[in-house]
């Protein structure tokens, strides 16, 4: 049972957060313009 939240950058340039749980998505945030709004 591993999980984990990750930081990418989505196909709009935005970035969000995303957190994952035997590598399925659980939920991702609303993305942010710039990667410290998403930390």
């Amino acid at each position: 049972m591993a999980h984990k939240f990750e930081v990418y950058q989505d196909k709009a340039g935005e970035y969000r957060v995303r957190f994952k749980f035997n590598s399925e998505v659980i939920f991702s945030t609303e993305g942010y313009s710039d990667k410290s709004g998403a930390k």
